[in-house]
């Protein structure tokens, strides 16, 4: 997976796909080959965390 130099356009893309193509964030870094720490922090400097039981980046 390419990322997005957006990070609005970033937390859409992963939210996307963890909706329709994977059952949880490690999963998707793993499948898609991208480290867990750039996400986490590109997204908690917007207020997002991820959520394990809703499988998704929530607002803090």
């Amino acid at each position: 997976m390419e990322i997005p130099q957006d990070d609005f356009i970033l937390l859409s893309l992963v939210n996307t796909k963890l909706r329709n193509d994977y059952s949880s964030f490690e999963e998707l870094c793993d499948e898609e080959g991208i480290l867990s720490s750039e996400i986490n922090d590109r997204l908690s400097g917007l207020g997002y965390v991820y959520d394990e039981k809703l499988n998704a980046f929530v607002r803090e």
